[in-house]
């Protein structure tokens, strides 16, 4: 019985004596690295700046990211490869630029947004020597994209007044001529008397036919996904 009881009382001193020991701390997880801005490549043939359909399609996606985006200003960055004298190839790489510029402005981006940089052979994707034909270098990229989150925060819907201001300032900051229908100042006028639900589809109907972004973009009122053509 003794045996027993000195078992036991040794027992419970070790099972104290591990309640007592300093626990080892558990490291929290690293953070999620931050969110890339996007950007898109365009190549192009041999001594070429037409577009492809390829390219075309590479643009629209990109025309369709400075819509959702928030209107960012961008930059189309002609390249070429190190075939061909040096002066010859910074105005192709000029050229590219500019054809990409153009066929984004055709895709309902302002032209104001966009600007234009020739970098000739300068800065290769793909390192070569000299009179080197590489399909990779003969490319624009366009840059400066907003970074989107995964997540739009929707709290600007829970105050219709609010989200009422918001489309009317977006239709004042980015109209860039009148439009023939009264619709939009009629709606802007329901939204000050409180009639949201007749001005509130009205003006984001209006944003969206000018091609401008949604104060929440990709939501409609109120709060609905909505994907722009």
């Amino acid at each position: 019985m003794m045996l027993k009881s000195l078992f036991a009382v040794a027992g419970a001193a070790l099972m104290l004596a591990a309640c007592d020991s300093p626990q080892q701390a558990v490291s929290a997880p690293p953070p999620p690295p931050p969110a890339a801005a996007p950007s898109y490549m365009v190549f192009f043939d041999w001594d070429r700046s037409n577009l492809s359909d390829q390219a075309i399609a590479t643009i629209r996606q990109a025309a369709n990211a400075w819509k959702a985006g928030g209107s960012p200003h961008i930059t189309a960055i002609g390249h070429t490869d190190t075939s061909g004298p040096p002066d010859y190839n910074m105005a192709l790489s000029l050229r590219r630029a500019t054809a990409v510029k153009n066929a984004l402005i055709q895709q309902g981006v302002a032209g104001g947004a966009i600007d234009t940089v020739g970098k000739g052979e300068t800065d290769l994707l793909v390192k070569t020597g000299d009179g080197v034909r590489e399909p990779q270098n003969r490319r624009v990229e366009i840059t400066g994209f907003a970074v989107v989150t995964a997540r739009t925060d929707l709290t600007i819907f829970k105050d219709p007044r609010a989200y009422c201001k918001a489309l009317s300032d977006k239709y004042r900051e980015y109209r860039v001529a009148t439009p023939a229908s009264p619709a939009p100042p009629a709606a802007i006028y329901q939204c000050e008397q409180g009639n949201y639900d007749q001005g509130i589809p009205t003006l984001e109907n209006t944003l969206i036919d000018l091609k401008i972004p949604l104060p929440a973009p990709g939501y409609r009122w109120p709060g609905q996904p909505y994907t722009p053509a």
